[in-house]
């Protein structure tokens, strides 16, 4: 071999030595970076690292763990190249901007970081779950109901596992609601003009002694004088629960609840048995109310909406309203709002925009 070819052969094995030096070495660097140990390398993680070690892809029956790569960075080539470069980012807000560099800041970033997170989740389909889990292995029946009904939900909906299963590492960012919403819609109730005919409860409001009408109850106003109401309202008694008053029957959406003075007070038609044995009748209450009632439902059904991006849409997709029955929503809605600080009242407004807007209830 001349000297000549022995310089070429010589500069591609040069080439060829750097080149896999510089992949291999590429490959090292990456895979370093994407360990666990590395992301606690920065003292801001951990916090986040306190919240994954109580949750279940850190300890389980199981005993299979997630570590932070297997959820935040994609098996994909071009996804996997694309995390790496877009967390560059994190580098440089760690040791140049300090943006999360104290527990102060890093809650007032959470639900920045959080939504930031879950996009990229929604945009990839949640590839990084499905590394790990797969509908078609999901053993169906060994969930519960509620699991069963939703994971078919979503799959007929084309939701991915971001749209329902935030918060499984860390804890959810704080959203609150807006702390002048329920004052803004006192304030338009009070502005209900007089001589409305039709008004509607905003909140549980009291009828002379015979009881209390539940929000969203719509009420035929008889007279008025003095800033008071003599209202009407309608509604349906079940035999052996007479101090309740439902929206209709067999639909078991609570409109008022009855002193005995109310029960006397009711003018009422003929017991009818329904499919299932139950005896229903249609009633009427008249009496007096003396706090503030809309004149339509529209801004009450807004602040409802308002509740649900706030307590409910937080942790999973939004869920619409004729999903479930107006008697489902009930149980339902109390499940998920005892996970939640939202008040009694809240909880009671927001249970009536399901239950009126109800998949048997919309559909007639």
């Amino acid at each position: 071999m001349n000297i000549k070819k022995r310089m070429i052969v010589g500069v591609l094995a040069i080439g060829v030595l750097l080149g896999w030096l510089s992949l291999g070495g590429t490959h090292v660097i990456l895979e370093k970076t994407s360990s666990t140990e590395f992301c606690l390398s920065c003292h801001t993680m951990q916090a986040p690292f306190q919240e994954y070690q109580g949750s279940v892809h850190f300890s389980n029956a199981k005993g299979i763990r997630a570590e932070c790569a297997d959820c935040h960075i994609p098996t994909d080539t071009m996804d996997y190249l694309v995390t790496k470069i877009r967390a560059s980012k994190d580098i440089y807000h760690e040791f140049i901007t300090k943006k999360i560099s104290t527990p102060e800041k890093y809650e007032a970033h959470r639900a920045e970081m959080a939504e930031t997170v879950w996009a990229q989740l929604k945009a990839n389909d949640s590839a990084t779950c499905r590394s790990c889990h797969s509908e078609d292995a999901m053993e169906i029946y060994d969930q519960t109901a509620q699991a069963q009904k939703m994971h078919q939900y979503g799959i007929d909906n084309n939701q991915t596992c971001i749209d329902c299963h935030k918060g499984v590492a860390h804890m959810l960012p704080e959203v609150k609601m807006d702390s002048q919403a329920l004052a803004h819609l006192v304030e338009e109730a009070k502005l209900t003009p007089v001589g409305t005919s039709i008004v509607y409860a905003m909140q549980s409001t009291p009828i002379s002694d015979f009881g209390t009408i539940n929000p969203a109850t719509p009420l035929k106003v008889l007279n008025e004088s003095d800033g008071k109401r003599t209202v009407e309202l309608s509604g349906y008694q079940m035999q052996g629960a007479e101090q309740v008053l439902y929206m209709g029957e067999g639909k078991r959406a609570v409109i008022a609840m009855l002193t005995e003075a109310g029960q006397k007070a009711l003018s009422v038609k003929e017991y009818n048995e329904d499919a299932y044995g139950n005896q229903w009748r249609q009633v009427t209450l008249a009496g007096d109310i003396d706090m503030p009632v809309l004149s339509k439902m529209d801004s009450l059904w807004a602040y409802a909406e308002q509740l649900d991006n706030v307590y409910c849409s937080t942790c999973h997709a939004k869920i619409p309203s004729n999903h479930f029955t107006v008697n489902a929503w009930p149980s339902v809605a109390k499940s998920m709002g005892d996970r939640t600080s939202i008040s009694a009242e809240d909880l009671e407004i927001l249970t009536k925009y399901f239950q009126y807007n109800a998949k048997d209830v919309v559909a007639q």
